[in-house]
């Protein structure tokens, strides 16, 4: 799964010269905690709700109402912005995002093109809602986890064998088991397992560890 099937092309971003205080605005109307910041279509930069915090006159401090209006509004976001922003493309894979989301502990990547044109952005939720899909955990049906032998050909033996009782496999994940010549595999299928299927996988020594049904 590519960036490009996630992204959000409903871009909510800030110009330049844009006030902190019109910032701050955006970003409680929006209910964000980061935007983009666009110049002509191209991203040069980034402005966050800590670095609009760490600019805005401390609660402690003397001056009056009106002064801290003039502050907010004197100050540009071109002036306090992040000009090194960490970005990804349409073609990158959603796993290579979630490893830079993960990596730079951040929460949102903005989709440049070639250009560094803006192209969208990705969320952090974004991300989860691609693994849920991934792992078919909305769709209908059966879900099994079981444990494995990890040896070439066990995969092929198991579709086979659920091909041959007329079910459809939507989802696979392999992972690694706690024993280190086993796999744990999780097969979503379309539809739901019958008992007779769970005692065949297990007469051909696959230990079944959990089975969920979904209507």
């Amino acid at each position: 799964m590519y960036v490009t099937a996630k992204m959000s092309r409903n871009i909510i971003s800030v110009f330049p010269e844009a006030s902190i205080s019109l910032a701050f605005k955006l970003m409680r109307e929006q209910n964000v905690r980061a935007l983009p910041v666009v110049d002509k279509g191209k991203l040069v930069g980034m402005v966050t709700e800590t670095l609009l915090s760490e600019v805005s006159p401390s609660k402690a401090t003397s001056l009056s109402v009106y002064e801290l209006n003039y502050i907010l509004d004197k100050t540009k976001v071109a002036d306090i912005m992040e000009k090194n922003v960490i970005t990804c493309t349409e073609d990158m894979s959603i796993e290579q995002v979630a490893l830079l989301m993960n990596e730079k502990d951040i929460n949102m990547i903005p989709v440049i093109d070639k250009g560094n044109n803006i192209k969208g952005i990705i969320t952090r939720n974004d991300i989860i809602a691609s693994f849920l899909d991934i792992l078919g955990a909305r769709g209908k049906g059966s879900r099994i986890i079981l444990i494995a032998k990890d040896r070439p050909g066990t995969f092929a033996d198991i579709s086979t064998l659920l091909s041959q009782h007329n079910y459809n496999i939507v989802h696979v994940i392999n992972f690694a088991a706690e024993q280190p010549d086993e796999s744990e595999i999780i097969i979503r299928l379309d539809n739901i397992a019958d008992d007779l299927i769970l005692k065949e996988l297990e007469a051909k020594g696959y230990r079944i560890e959990k089975v969920e049904h979904t209507k």
